[in-house]
């Protein structure tokens, strides 16, 4: 083998180990994610390809309205537990109260113009544990989220990253706060 050739089979190799560890650093940081299903409808829809920053609450903490995705309990068909995507309505040691369809945090209404429809069914009352958030979807007729024990309070160690680009439809490409 000549040297001419060796030196070729050497450039590639460099420029696929830089790639390999190029797509680890940014998989640390990044995570692509899918919605499926139309709990966080009209902000997200069925098919919308979101970017998930990974590293958002390795240096802060969760905040009221973010929309975050985390990993639950429930199960898919194949058996993995399911991701979900929902909003964070409180955090730690916010009191949570839903009635007659409003949800106030603090004693506070919510103003909430992201939400589908006026309806927020529930009657509760609680206090969010320490390190944990309450969630709702957007689409609250519909959404399985933290007013079911199914759900339930989100242990922060468990939230994946917080939502902040869509990248399809192309048509709604752009950052979600």
């Amino acid at each position: 083998m000549s040297e001419k050739v060796k030196k070729e089979i050497f450039e590639w190799i460099k420029v696929f180990a830089l790639a390999i560890v190029f797509a680890f650093v940014i998989t640390q940081f990044i995570k692509p994610t899918l919605v499926r299903g139309d709990s966080m409808y009209s902000t997200l829809e069925e098919g919308d390809y979101l970017i998930i920053n990974r590293m958002s609450y390795k240096f802060g903490e969760p905040k009221r309205g973010d929309i975050i995705v985390f990993e639950s309990d429930l199960q898919q068909d194949d058996g993995t537990n399911k991701d979900l995507v929902k909003r964070v309505i409180g955090v730690s040691g916010d009191t949570i109260k839903i009635k007659d369809s409003k949800v106030y945090v603090n004693g506070k209404e919510l103003n909430e113009p992201y939400i589908h429809d006026e309806i927020t069914e529930g009657d509760i009352d609680t206090v969010v544990p320490e390190n944990s958030v309450f969630v709702l979807g957007d689409n609250r007729e519909i959404s399985l989220d933290s007013r079911y024990e199914q759900v339930g309070f989100i242990n922060e160690s468990d939230i994946l990253g917080k939502v902040f680009v869509r990248l399809y439809p192309f048509n709604k490409i752009g950052l979600l706060d």
